[in-house]
């Protein structure tokens, strides 16, 4: 099945107003490649300023909090994101995983959150290299994305994306081949609870793709785009990538 190639910035805590700039060529970029699907997660202090720069490009947020309002100091819900300008969020990063003891079902609860306030999600799932040592990488993250798939899970508004955690940052990747069955187990466990539908949601990679590997990683039968980090900060590393995809 042809699924459009989605290919998203993470800046995590990372820009000022400074780097609008860089947000404006990359809006540029995805004028050019309009077969790929390119966005932003900003932080919440560039989503509105990035808003009114984006071009073709979509911007998400990073994180949003499963409750609609209340008493979450430094907390953001998922419609105030909305109104900034955004249209995406993260949900369940490594990162947010790991230091903010996120759960699977907090993972679950603010992806829904985030749908009932009308943004497109992007599930972040993936293992340690304990875990990857160990030989049972794709049970364990095939586990842990079913206990945090939502509930009325589909794929127009819901991407998966797999990190192998220890390769985030790092420079290292899986091989080819384990990135191919890390995706392909990915989608069976999809097909398990949501059916046909699997086949039309995409699941992204993750885990330092830049413009060196992107062609290679995005020619794989179940890699539909990517999750970028560092690769994504300015346009002039982000353009091989997009150039990849398309």
């Amino acid at each position: 099945m042809s699924r459009r190639k989605l290919v998203v910035g993470n800046w995590k805590m990372n820009g000022l107003r400074a780097q609008l700039g860089e947000v404006e060529a990359i809006g540029g970029l995805a004028r050019d490649y309009p077969a790929v699907e390119v966005g932003l997660c900003l932080p919440a202090t560039l989503i509105s300023p990035a808003d009114g720069v984006k071009g073709a490009a979509f911007i998400g947020a990073q994180d949003c909090h499963m409750k609609e309002s209340g008493a979450h100091t430094g907390c953001l819900s998922a419609a105030m994101l909305a109104e900034a300008g955004a249209s995406w969020t993260i949900v369940g990063h490594s990162e947010r995983r790991q230091d903010q003891g996120e759960t699977d079902a907090d993972v679950a609860a603010k992806a829904l959150a985030a749908r009932a306030a009308g943004l497109k999600v992007i599930l972040c799932v993936g293992e340690s290299l304990d875990v990857r040592d160990a030989g049972n990488a794709e049970a364990v993250v095939a586990a842990q994305l079913l206990a945090s798939l939502p509930d009325g899970a589909a794929a127009d508004w819901l991407a998966i994306a797999y990190e192998p955690i220890w390769a985030i940052g790092t420079g290292r990747i899986p091989t080819m081949e384990a990135v191919a069955a890390m995706h392909a187990a990915l989608r069976a466990a999809l097909a398990s609870r949501i059916g046909v539908e699997a086949e039309g949601m995409r699941i992204l990679y993750g885990g330092s793709m830049n413009g060196d590997n992107a062609a290679e990683l995005l020619a794989l039968a179940d890699v539909d785009g990517g999750l970028i980090g560092g690769a994504s900060l300015a346009a002039a590393k982000f353009a091989p990538v997009i150039a990849a995809a398309a």
